[in-house]
């Protein structure tokens, strides 16, 4: 009688590619927003965003583009792409703090 041979080191067959899809950027989710900062919690990696009509969206560090987590303070204003979840609730893609305005002297 033979017994199937198993194979733990054998490597799964990977999923078949369709043309062309290799590389393209994933397409942007969610729709253009911008608020303020009203809370941040550096130890905890979050933060939530205070829109105009007073909604707050939680946001996590690594939705915050090009490492400005650090640098976020409350009430800067950002803008970002809101992701509508039924489950968990919205929440802030891609945040990015605006431009501050300078003072003039």
């Amino acid at each position: 009688m033979k017994h199937a041979s198993t194979s733990y080191g054998a490597r799964a067959a990977a999923a078949p590619h369709r043309a062309g899809s290799l590389n393209r950027p994933e397409p942007p989710r969610g729709h253009l927003a911008s608020g303020r900062i009203s809370t941040i919690a550096r130890g905890q990696g979050h933060g939530f965003i205070r829109l105009a009509d007073g909604r707050r969206i939680f946001f996590h560090r690594n939705d915050s583009q090009g490492g400005v987590f650090n640098e976020l303070a409350e009430g800067d204003a950002v803008s970002f792409r809101i992701l509508e979840d039924v489950v968990s609730g919205p929440r802030a893609l891609t945040v990015r703090r605006q431009a501050r305005a300078t003072k003039s002297a």
